[in-house]
C-alpha cells in the first residue's frame, strides 16, 4: 500500500526531474543565465535614460534606476511567470502518459523556475547597483520579501487559469498576449502613482500590478510613501485567484489530460 509520505516523495521526484529538464530547454544557447540578467539590466538602464530625459534627478525620494528596476522586475516577474505558467500544461504533455506526472506538476515546475530565476537576477543587479555606487538601506524588507511571494503566487494562479482555458479554447492565448501589452502603461513602471492627479487614481489601482510596483518602492524607500495603494487589497486578490485557479484545476484537469 502507498502511503502520503510515499507520494510526497514520488511528487518531489517529479518536479526535481521536470525543473532540471526546464532549466536544460530554457538556458540551452552561450548566454545561458546570463541573459536573464543582461535583458532587464539593459532595459533598465535604456529606460532609466529616457525617463531622465522627461525628469531628470530623483523621483518622489527614490533614485531612478532603481525606481525603474523595482517597477521593471515587478512586470517582467508577472509576464514571464504568466506566460511559463500558461504554456507549461501543452509543453509537457507527452509526460503525462506516466501516471506519476500531472499537470499541477508541470504547472508548479514553471513557477518554481521563474522565481529561482529571478531571484538570482535581483541578486546580480543588486551586486552591480553596489558596484555602481548606488547602495541604499531597504526600509522594510520583510514587506519587500512578502509582495514577492505573493506577487509570485498571483501570476502563477493566473498562468494556471490561462492554462486551463487554452486547453480548451487555443485562442485564449491570443486574449492573454492582448492583456499583458497595455501593462507596461498601466501598472506604475514608467511613472508614480503620485504623479498623477488623485481623481485618477480609480482607474489604475483596479490593477494589482500597481500596488505590488509602488508598495515595493515604499519597502525600499520609507520617503516614498504608499498613499491610494494597499497591501490587503494585494492579498485578498491573490487569495481569490489562487482559490479560484486551483478549484478550476480541481473540477478540469482530467478532461484537460483528455484534450
Amino acid at each position: 500500500m502507498v502511503t502520503f509520505k510515499d507520494q510526497l516523495y514520488a511528487w518531489r521526484g517529479v518536479i526535481f526531474a521536470l525543473f532540471l529538464r526546464e532549466l536544460q530547454s530554457k538556458f540551452n544557447d552561450k548566454f545561458g543565465l546570463g541573459w536573464a540578467f543582461l535583458e532587464p539590466f539593459v532595459f533598465i538602464l535604456a529606460l532609466s535614460f529616457f525617463r531622465s530625459l522627461l525628469s531628470p534627478g530623483d523621483v518622489h525620494s527614490v533614485p531612478l534606476f532603481i525606481f525603474m528596476m523595482i517597477g521593471l522586475m515587478g512586470l517582467q516577474s508577472l509576464t514571464t511567470c504568466l506566460q511559463s505558467v500558461s504554456t507549461s500544461i501543452r509543453r509537457n504533455k507527452p509526460l503525462y502518459a506516466f501516471r506519476q506526472v500531472q499537470p499541477l506538476s508541470a504547472v508548479l515546475t514553471a513557477g518554481f523556475l521563474e522565481f529561482f530565476i529571478k531571484v538570482v537576477v535581483v541578486g546580480l543587479i543588486a551586486v552591480a547597483l553596489y558596484l555602481m555606487g548606488e547602495d541604499f538601506a531597504i526600509h522594510d524588507p520583510l514587506l519587500l520579501i512578502f509582495l514577492f511571494l505573493m506577487l509570485w503566487a498571483f501570476s502563477i494562479s493566473i498562468g494556471l487559469i490561462f492554462g486551463i482555458a487554452a486547453a480548451f479554447v487555443p485562442e485564449v492565448d491570443k486574449i492573454k498576449s492582448m492583456l499583458t501589452r497595455p501593462l507596461m502603461f498601466i501598472s506604475c513602471v514608467f511613472f508614480s502613482l503620485q504623479d498623477l492627479p488623485e481623481k485618477f487614481w480609480p482607474y489604475l489601482t483596479w490593477n494589482p500590478l500597481v500596488h505590488f510596483n509602488e508598495l515595493a518602492r515604499y519597502a525600499c524607500f520609507e520617503s516614498y510613501g504608499h498613499k491610494g495603494v494597499s497591501l490587503s487589497f494585494i492579498i485578498e486578490v491573490t487569495v481569490v485567484f489562487v482559490f479560484l485557479s486551483l478549484a478550476m484545476y480541481h473540477i478540469t484537469w482530467k478532461r484537460v489530460l483528455s484534450r
